[in-house]
């Protein structure tokens, strides 16, 4: 099960660079980059990364809440100086001047959690993401259930599935993630 992965930084250099590096690896799934840590938690909750590899300048919670409150395992990107009390809070260290090899292991083993996520099933099925993407597009459980040829309680049970695995249980919420996951676009929302 491939690790996803939340990259939070402002340099548009440092993330290509880093895109080019992890996209050939099968074990990662690179989540839409964060250009600041300004609404971290929401793109938390919404994506449900197993690791975040974060310049530590950009974070202003503590590194051990985000962990203990999302189950997510925080990886600091180091370009410049941070002192090193900073760095101890963190699940592992990549340093701007790591080699593709090093970066890669950092990230592969830095979350215990993504070994828990994986054994929980998070991954939503064909069918839920099906009934995820209708009800996205602002269909009611009935609508859906015609679209797809299910009952309404199939559409309901789904509901349900997709709650526990996201953490998200309004339209909107939804809407969002399925955005951020490239399940529709801005243009099947009108």
């Amino acid at each position: 099960m491939k690790q996803r992965l939340l990259i939070v930084e402002p340099s548009e250099v440092i993330v290509e660079g880093l895109k080019t590096i992890l996209e050939s690896q099968s074990r990662f799934k690179l989540l839409e980059p964060e250009v600041s840590a300004d609404h971290i938690e929401e793109r938390i909750i919404a994506t449900h990364p197993d690791v975040v590899l974060i310049n530590p300048t950009l974070l202003n919670k503590s590194v051990s809440s985000l962990r203990s409150e999302y189950h997510v395992a925080v990886v600091a990107l180091v370009y410049q100086y941070v002192e090193r009390e900073v760095l101890k809070g963190y699940d592992g260290v990549v340093e701007i001047r790591d080699g593709r090899t090093v970066i890669i292991e950092t990230l592969a083993q830095a979350s215990p959690v993504a070994e828990q996520h994986n054994q929980n099933n998070y991954e939503l099925t064909k069918r839920e993401t099906a009934v995820l993407i209708q009800l996205a597009q602002g269909k009611t459980n009935k609508e859906v259930a015609e679209a797809l040829n299910v009952s309404i309680h199939t559409v309901i049970s789904h509901r349900k599935n997709i709650t526990r695995k996201t953490g998200i249980k309004s339209v909107a919420g939804l809407t969002v993630y399925a955005m951020l996951n490239n399940l529709i676009d801005e243009s099947a929302l009108l």
